[in-house]
């Protein structure tokens, strides 16, 4: 288990040349975390930090799916319920339910998930593509399926899941880290 909400998580930039999102292996390491009893992973790269639930601003005219704002020591962080955004039904909060702040377009956006797991490093031969289920249903946000310990973790692309499934945009006002304005819908 990954303790210490708050702690922010060290990140290394990408490898020259390597755009987010664009052909590159999805191989590496990964934080796992886990909605109801499926565990689901997004690349360690893209993680700001972990925190513990803060007080969230709901924003009208929004998605279910969008829980609203938070003010993160001073920065304005849109946040976002994985629970809802995927169909399931609501939860009630736990000591474990976190927000996972993780980097969208350039922009912190924070993800609530049930509880975090584990940081896993994946190889690229324990990963296979996201399975098709038929053309009503889109997996691109799934970067593909990761194989560890007998057990299997959906990997997310957090850009498509975040901000192209949905058009939402998020702009930050230059120089200062904040929102310019509430997520475009």
């Amino acid at each position: 288990m990954i303790g210490g909400y708050g702690k922010s998580v060290v990140q290394e930039p990408n490898p020259p040349g390597n755009k987010a999102g664009a052909g590159r292996s999805a191989a590496g390491k990964f934080l796992t975390f886990f909605l109801d009893r499926e565990e689901y992973g997004i690349e360690i790269l893209r993680v700001r930090e972990i925190i513990g639930i803060l007080p969230i601003t709901s924003v009208p005219g929004t998605p279910d799916h969008f829980r609203g704002i938070i003010n993160l020591r001073g920065q304005i962080i849109p946040v976002v319920d994985l629970r809802r955004k995927f169909g399931m039904e609501p939860k009630a909060q736990t000591p474990e339910t976190c927000i996972i702040v993780v980097n969208v377009q350039e922009v912190d956006v924070g993800i609530v998930v049930d509880r975090v797991s584990e940081v896993l490093n994946i190889a690229a031969e324990d990963i296979e593509p996201a399975p098709s289920f038929g053309k009503n249903v889109s997996t691109d946000f799934i970067l593909g399926i990761g194989k560890s310990q007998f057990k299997v973790k959906i990997l997310l692309n957090i850009d498509r899941l975040i901000a192209e499934d949905q058009g939402i945009h998020f702009q930050t006002v230059p120089g200062t880290g904040t929102m310019e304005d509430a997520p475009a819908i």
